[in-house]
């Protein structure tokens, strides 16, 4: 659960269980959040008592994620240190990453993008967030895209292609506004002190066919 103490960080600026708690307690959002890494601290368990923890927590996770009106598949590969911000109407496929630090207003679809090629194939392509990046409100980001790492994509903005590092991006379709920019984090938690795996996904961009479930 060390993830969870990064998330709380993430809140309050420090972190404890009382804190955590009080968070999962008051705050919708948060809840999503902690029972989400509750249902994947379950599926960790041996095989002998996964089975017998993670029916209850997908059941409990499913209630709290309809409470909150936030749709983030359980499986979802999340960096610690999420902040949900106000959170309701947050939309993120399983297949997207998600990297560590990472700031999702209300509003934001994280979704998939279809792509039929010549001989009729589907292929179905999954954003990438690296760390530390901030998605404002009602946000879209669609496909193989990676958003780089610092990155802020303003609220409304449509993304459809790469972001470099350190770049602000407007509108729709979305464009870069502002390269070298400073990551907008708050309460940021030190990656050195919880190593986080790299996700790996291609960064390839689709041009046909969504599909933001």
């Amino acid at each position: 659960m060390h993830a969870l103490k990064a998330d709380t960080h993430r809140k309050y600026g420090q972190s404890d269980a009382q804190l955590t708690f009080k968070a999962a307690l008051l705050d919708p959002a948060f809840r999503v959040l902690a029972v989400m890494r509750l249902c994947q601290a379950a599926n960790e368990l041996p095989a002998s008592w996964r089975w017998l923890a993670v029916l209850p927590a997908r059941l409990l996770y499913r209630m709290v994620s309809q409470m909150a009106g936030i749709e983030i598949p359980w499986r979802t590969a999340i960096g610690p240190g999420l902040a949900l911000t106000h959170g309701r109407g947050i939309v993120v496929n399983a297949g997207a990453r998600i990297g560590s630090n990472v700031t999702l207003f209300h509003g934001v679809t994280l979704g998939q993008r279809d792509h039929i090629d010549a001989q009729g194939r589907r292929h179905s392509l999954y954003p990438v967030i690296e760390d530390e990046v901030w998605v404002g409100p009602h946000a879209i980001i669609v496909g193989g895209v990676t958003v780089g790492r610092g990155s802020r994509i303003a609220g409304g903005a449509y993304v459809f292609e790469d972001v470099p590092p350190y770049c602000v991006v407007l509108g729709n379709p979305g464009q870069i506004a502002r390269r070298d920019c400073t990551p907008d984090v708050d309460n940021r938690y030190d990656a050195e002190e919880m190593p986080v795996p790299q996700a790996s996904h291609p960064a390839t961009a689709a041009d046909a066919g969504i599909n933001a479930g």
